[in-house]
Order: C-alpha cells, then structure tokens, then sequence
C-alpha cells in the first residue's frame, strides 16, 4: 500500500490534503495520533510558505480524532472547535 492511500483512507482526507501531510513528514495515519492538530495546521502553512485555508485545519483535527480511533465526522463538524482554538493563538 503506498502512503498516500494509507492517508486517504480517512474520512475528508482526499490526494490534495494527503499532499500538505505529505509535506511536513506525516505519510501514515499512525503518524497522526497524539498530535496537536493546530501545530500540524501550522507546519502545513509554513511549509507552504502561506497561511493555509482555515478549513483544512478542520479536516486534519478530523484526521487526528480518527487515528486515535475516534469515530469519522465530517470535516465541518470541527467549525466551531478550529474557531475556539483560533482566537486562542
């Protein structure tokens, strides 16, 4: 199985998103677990040389909540959270 399929096998997580893990180390769902989701969201956007569209740090604390055997939401699901989190940093 390559990596990339092993990252897509994850609910909101298509070849595009796999690619912004991809760039910052991450090419396995095990690689996920225990992770802060911001810091990853962070990573991306540095790695980018951009900040990143908010929703895609939806879809990666979609990511860590399912490789540490929580039950796949949509990506959406997490708005109000990322939000929170946000006005934080």
């Amino acid at each position: 199985m390559e990596a990339e399929s092993n990252l897509t096998g994850l609910v909101n997580v298509g070849r595009a998103v796999a690619r912004y893990f991809e760039r910052i180390g991450i090419t396995r769902v095990e690689q996920l677990a225990g992770r802060d989701p911001v810091e990853l969201y962070e990573q991306m956007s540095a790695a980018c040389g951009q900040r990143l569209d908010p929703c895609l740090l939806d879809t990666v604390m979609s990511a860590v909540d399912q490789a540490e055997g929580r039950p796949a939401r949509p990506w959406w699901h997490y708005t109000p959270e990322r939000r929170r989190l946000l006005a934080r940093h």
